[in-house]
């Protein structure tokens, strides 16, 4: 499955049946889409790598704005929704990272230096857990610490909630 970043927020509107179209025409098969929010599934055999420069070029074609795209296999989502390596209580949020490339040994040391009473992480493979004790909003880890601690390796997250019910869907 394909995420992309950034979409259907602050004026990067991207529909999703457009998307579904252009994967389509990429010759993926069993294209889908869950929620509205750059959650794009479909079914091929190849590199992860390969898929998203492959998907991203053809969107940022389509739509005319950078797509960064993170491919991640059903085995991979479902791993990281099994692995529940925190308990949630009150308002906890609990999100998913996803770097574009593996990090380095610098990276996740950068990564884990981020690390707080208010927003645990916990590197599992090569994405990362991150727990906010608060709402989403109320984290101390805002898209200029991620770019900080990752310069050069862009990320999304999905909220684990919904990764949970697009687990269910696979």
């Amino acid at each position: 499955m394909a995420f992309l970043r950034a979409v259907n927020v602050g004026g990067r509107r991207v529909a999703m049946a457009k998307a579904r179209t252009v994967l389509e025409n990429l010759g993926y098969d069993d294209v889908g889409s869950f929620v509205n929010s750059g959650n794009v599934l479909f079914t091929a055999q190849g590199k992860a790598e390969t898929f998203e420069r492959r998907i991203r070029s053809a969107l940022e074609d389509e739509f005319g704005f950078e797509l960064t795209t993170f491919v991640r296999s059903a085995k991979q989502v479902q791993t990281l929704v099994d692995e529940k390596p925190f308990t949630l209580t009150g308002d906890d949020t609990h999100f998913v990272l996803f770097p574009l490339t593996r990090m380095t040994a610098k990276e996740k040391q950068a990564v884990m230096a981020m690390a707080n009473d208010h927003d645990e992480l916990l590197i599992k493979g090569r994405d990362v857990h991150w727990l906010i004790h608060a709402k989403s909003t109320e984290t101390t880890l805002g898209p200029k610490e991620w770019k900080k601690s990752l310069p050069d390796n862009p990320t999304t997250a999905r909220n684990m909630t919904m990764l949970t019910r697009l687990a269910e869907r696979l």
